[in-house]
């Protein structure tokens, strides 16, 4: 098939899977006699894998480790597990940020209850002010590290 169709047949943007591609996660596929590139079954159910594994907020980094390991079918999988535990816990702190920054969110609304000029906007001082005693917001998060270099 065209990327077009393992575009539509996957529900993936065509310049996502020549991104994949790129980045070594989908395998280069054959050309065709005009130069098309021809993608087989084997492309959408990786294509399908990667999808389901970005859904869980896996990096490329972890998706290629995952690859790795799918790739050797008698290896053993406790260090599929590992990979796993340790994407719970990033989210798991994920979460507590983002609990955190729902908390400095409403403490800040809270800061104007009534709709007034913006040169009286609580919001707007709350922003403009340290003093306000909320904490700076939480730095953006980060996918394991330990996903990289295993094998």
């Amino acid at each position: 098939m065209k990327i077009s169709e393992l575009a539509q047949a996957t529900g993936t943007p065509a310049d996502t899977i020549r991104y994949y591609e790129r980045e070594g996660l989908l395998p280069e596929p054959a050309r065709g006699g005009n130069n098309y590139r021809v993608y087989g079954a084997e492309h959408a159910e990786r294509l399908a894998f990667i999808r389901q594994a970005r859904g869980l907020d896996m990096s490329l980094d972890e998706i290629r480790v995952l690859l790795r390991w799918q790739a050797q079918p008698g290896a053993d999988c406790g260090a599929v597990n590992a990979l796993v535990d340790e994407h719970i816990q990033h989210i798991a702190t994920r979460i507590r940020e983002l609990r955190a920054l729902e908390r400095q969110l409403k403490a800040l609304r809270a800061q104007c209850r009534q709709a007034s000029d913006t040169a009286h906007c609580g919001i707007l001082v709350g922003l403009s002010h340290t003093e306000t005693g909320a904490p700076p917001a939480a730095p953006p998060h980060q996918h394991i590290g330990g996903a990289h270099g295993r094998h």
